[in-house]
């Protein structure tokens, strides 16, 4: 029996990464996507065939879809894992920005799932894996968009599950808390250039503190683990629909579930206001 076929977008570092690396242990071919491919170059030795891959780019993500096709006419599993978190305070991020978080983290991921459709309905068979994080249940002060975005990703998710059930392809949901990758070093930076020194700086600094807190500190789940989950999600034969994972995911959505909005509210920001020493 052939090996099945998987491509990770967002591959060049952090979870993307692992995860390619662990689907390949998992027996699956991998292709990796990144618009940073030199940093993909460690992917090579396991086995994975790396990718140029611009999820913002019409042409890129065609040609990457169409070349591993064309290989092995199928895809098998699609795990939309590109993406990034743009903070700051709605008023003072540009509108311009606020665009590429959802063309990054919204709009290319339904485009990629666009693409890797047509061939899985064709064989009544596919798994696509949508990225989402603890982020799309839950909000933060200063993550309209990141959050806006996330939101959107689950409810997108939701309905495509539905739609693709007669068609044989699942749509599962990952949801993250915080991982020791780039990811929040690179969001608090973001968010002190927009936030730092107007009207909102007490809590750009209490929010930049927490979100790179997720760091190698107490906070932070290991790539690797979140890559795991992606591997259950990839090869279980009937998958849940969601499967949050890392430490305090599980907390931290049933607390959403059962408080208040304000009280939650209160929890949220006593929690966060702790990272500032």
């Amino acid at each position: 029996m052939t090996s099945r076929i998987a491509l990770v977008t967002g591959a060049s570092t952090g979870i993307g990464f692992e995860t390619a690396i662990a689907l390949s242990a998992a027996g699956f071919t991998v292709y990796a996507g990144a618009r940073r491919v030199q940093k993909m170059e460690p992917l090579k030795s396991h086995g994975i065939t790396v990718l140029s891959l611009d999820v913002t780019v019409e042409e890129s993500m065609a040609s990457a879809v169409a070349f591993i096709e064309a290989a092995h006419g199928r895809i098998d599993v699609l795990v939309n894992n590109a993406g990034y978190g743009s903070y700051g305070s709605l008023e003072e991020v540009p509108i311009a920005e606020g665009r590429r978080q959802f063309e990054v983290n919204v709009i290319g991921l339904a485009r990629m799932t666009q693409l890797v459709i047509p061939a899985m309905r064709q064989a009544g068979a596919g798994r696509i894996i949508n990225i989402s994080s603890i982020g799309g249940k839950m909000y933060e002060p200063l993550g309209a968009w990141y959050h806006g975005t996330k939101f959107a990703v689950e409810g997108m998710s939701d309905s495509l599950r539905l739609e693709l059930k007669p068609h044989g392809v699942d749509v599962v949901i990952v949801e993250p808390a915080g991982t020791d990758t780039e990811w929040g070093t690179v969001a608090g930076q973001g968010l002190l250039e927009a936030s730092a020194e107007g009207p909102y700086r007490e809590q750009a600094h209490v929010m930049a503190a927490a979100l790179a807190s997720t760091s190698g500190q107490i906070l932070s789940t290991p790539a690797r683990v979140v890559a795991a989950t992606i591997v259950r999600a990839a090869t279980a034969k009937r998958p849940r629909t969601r499967y949050p994972v890392g430490r305090g995911a599980w907390s931290v959505l049933a607390l959403r579930r059962v408080l208040p909005d304000r009280l939650f509210d209160a929890v949220l920001w006593s929690a966060y206001q702790r990272f500032t020493g």
